[in-house]
């Protein structure tokens, strides 16, 4: 009997506590909201950071804590940015962490399906081997327009297995999908980056995190309608993913992406080594000192590197940075 059907029998549900940071999100935060008391079969709290919202995003949350005291919380908060909001989201949610099973991200303007955490919970379960094992869930999403008409499935499931080697420099994990489950959440909360602003976002490095001491599962089924807005490049079809390159391109020539996944993983070295073999220490630290090595010290350890990314293209491109020094 697997742990779905056995709180069931028990007559129990699991807990699982969702982080939302907000920002300026009046137009969508209703529908979001809806969709989140709307989710089955699971026992459900909301802790919902507000990052210095100007406009009416407070009061709307306001009147839904009027309607449900015991299921959403708010605090607000200084303007520091999605990434260290949700950081410190975390960092309060793991301070309880024995009220829930399970947390899971947030964003503020999409919209749920009703089976999106269960769905979740039951990869989880299935997926681990142990009790005290770190799990991680994420999956694909149906992206939609800004009134809900539906666009492409996105991502595509990982080719390539789902490792450390692969989260170093890539990131499977959309952050409004991921859910933890508690031992996942304490791994995170005694491990936070001793450098913020070397992280390139939470959901990556919760990917990177649990995939060196636990495991990752990806969903390829989506329960999640992931709004795109009009400045925003990501997947479906030939015409969104020539602008996807051009757009990296331009950021690339502007130096906006330079050293980040290698400054990235010395984050993850300084905070993690004390718990990593040594041999995953050692070629670490060579992803992380390679951009001051010489071009054909470069050029060696690009052709016989561990590190991988999903999709052929990337893992070209991810060589081709090695060996100019700018990863």
């Amino acid at each position: 009997m697997d742990n779905i059907k056995m709180w069931r029998s028990c007559g129990v549900i699991p807990k699982i506590q969702v982080l939302l940071s907000t920002y300026n999100g009046e137009q969508y935060l209703n529908e979001q909201l809806e969709s989140l008391l709307a989710q089955q079969h699971v026992d459900l709290k909301i802790l919902i950071r507000d990052d210095g919202s100007r406009d009416s995003t407070a009061s709307i949350i306001e009147e839904f804590i009027r309607k449900y005291p015991q299921i959403i919380k708010l605090y607000i908060g200084e303007n520091k940015g999605a990434k260290a909001s949700f950081f410190d989201l975390l960092d309060r949610a793991a301070e309880s962490s024995n009220d829930f099973d399970f947390i899971a991200f947030c964003d503020q303007d999409d919209v749920w399906m009703e089976e999106k955490l269960i769905s979740a919970i039951r990869m989880l379960e299935n997926g681990k081997n142990s009790d005290s094992m770190p799990m991680m869930y994420c999956s694909a999403t149906q992206m939609v327009q800004s009134d809900l008409r539906k666009l492409a499935v996105w991502p595509e499931p990982p080719r390539q297995p789902i490792s450390i080697y692969n989260a170093l420099v890539e990131n499977i994990a959309v952050g409004c999908t991921t859910v933890l489950n508690r031992e996942a959440v304490s791994l995170l909360a005694h491990n936070m980056p001793n450098n913020v602003p070397d992280v390139i976002m939470h959901d990556w490095w919760a990917y990177i995190c649990v995939s060196s001491s636990g495991k990752v599962v990806f969903d390829e089924n989506p329960h999640i309608l992931y709004r795109q807005h009009t400045n925003n490049a990501l997947g479906g079809g030939t015409d969104k993913w020539l602008m996807k390159w051009i757009n990296r391109i331009k950021r690339y020539s502007k130096g906006k992406n330079h050293y980040i996944i290698s400054n990235q993983a010395r984050v993850f070295l300084e905070t993690f080594q004390g718990k990593l073999p040594s041999k995953q220490i050692n070629i670490i630290r060579q992803l992380v000192d390679i951009s001051q090595k010489r071009v054909f010290q470069r050029l060696s350890f690009a052709l016989r590197q561990p590190f991988y990314r999903q999709n052929y293209m990337d893992n070209l491109v991810l060589k081709i940075l090695i060996i100019l020094g700018k990863i």
